[in-house]
């Protein structure tokens, strides 16, 4: 009898930390292929993640996004993201996983973090980070063999100069990464929309309405619709039906969950509402959507 699969896992640090790290809020390893932990794909994780990869080839599917690893390259990813991953066995790099307390921790602006172009994108789309300069390669490298040393002391590791890695790599990796020139602007209204991707990742299971969005943000709602639409070319009730539409997929394709068990996980109250719904946003029944996409290779 097939194992009953109920929904996208979320992994917490602990998880890829070895037993005498599990209290720490950060992970700065070798990644390649005898980096093994017994994880199920998609999943997510409740913190944020930095892959440097140097070598290898593969796939890397960030929410319903899929970029080839093409290596020097740099992965980012943020809480509460789902995504998988498939790499050929020659795969190598470093990778730094991490707590918003472990970086934010002494900081006085509490946004810093998201305010990163690679973390909840404007456009919500995650590509990594291609490294064209040997010079550039480098440097990243040397930091990551750096934290890896460091960790490797143990008790005489030295939190502050971890975290200072970690803010250069991230304060590295931002000045290269390419942005939008719509996405130049650094106002209120940018912060406002990473706020809004952070929140719909955290409550997207409560199946909240565009006044509960904003009621939490602190802003009117129409604000709210205003701001996403000038940055994001839609509107806060179109963003959040996206979202649901992925997750609802997402549950169809990689759990045995049924249609009720699946609209009763994403809050909607009533059933019917919730086949229609889907129906009308995909042309496909849920179970006919199943279906078709177990006859995909």
């Amino acid at each position: 009898m097939m194992e009953k699969i109920t929904q996208i896992p979320v992994y917490s640090l602990q998880a890829f930390s070895s037993p005498e790290r599990r209290s720490q809020q950060f992970q700065i390893e070798i990644f390649d292929a005898n980096r093994h932990f017994q994880v199920v794909y998609p999943h997510r994780h409740d913190f944020f993640e930095v892959l440097y990869l140097t070598k290898g080839s593969g796939f890397c599917v960030i929410d319903s996004n899929k970029y080839e690893i093409i290596p020097p390259c740099v992965f980012f990813l943020s809480r509460g993201q789902a995504h998988k991953l498939e790499l050929s066995h020659d795969i190598e790099g470093y990778i730094y996983i991490f707590t918003s307390d472990f970086y934010q921790i002494e900081r006085s602006n509490p946004n810093r973090l998201i305010e990163l172009p690679f973390f909840y994108t404007i456009r919500q789309n995650n590509p990594p980070l291609l490294l064209n300069s040997s010079e550039d390669v480098l440097f990243l490298e040397n930091l990551f063999v750096k934290g890896v040393k460091e960790v490797a002391k143990k008790e005489k590791q030295s939190l502050e100069l971890l975290r200072s890695i970690l803010d250069l790599v991230l304060t590295f990796c931002s000045e290269l990464y390419p942005i939008d020139d719509i996405l130049m602007f650094r106002g209120k209204g940018h912060l406002l929309v990473k706020r809004f991707y952070q929140l719909l990742e955290e409550k997207l299971l409560l199946n909240l309405t565009v006044n509960e969005y904003a009621g939490q943000l602190a802003v009117t709602p129409n604000h709210l619709t205003q701001t996403l639409k000038l940055l994001t070319g839609k509107t806060s009730l179109e963003i959040i039906k996206s979202k649901q539409l992925q997750e609802i997929k997402r549950l169809l394709v990689h759990t045995n969950l049924g249609v009720s068990e699946i609209s009763n996980q994403m809050n909607f109250t009533d059933q019917s509402y919730f086949t229609k719904f889907f129906k009308r946003e995909t042309g496909f029944l849920p179970l006919a959507f199943r279906n078709e996409s177990m006859k995909r290779p």
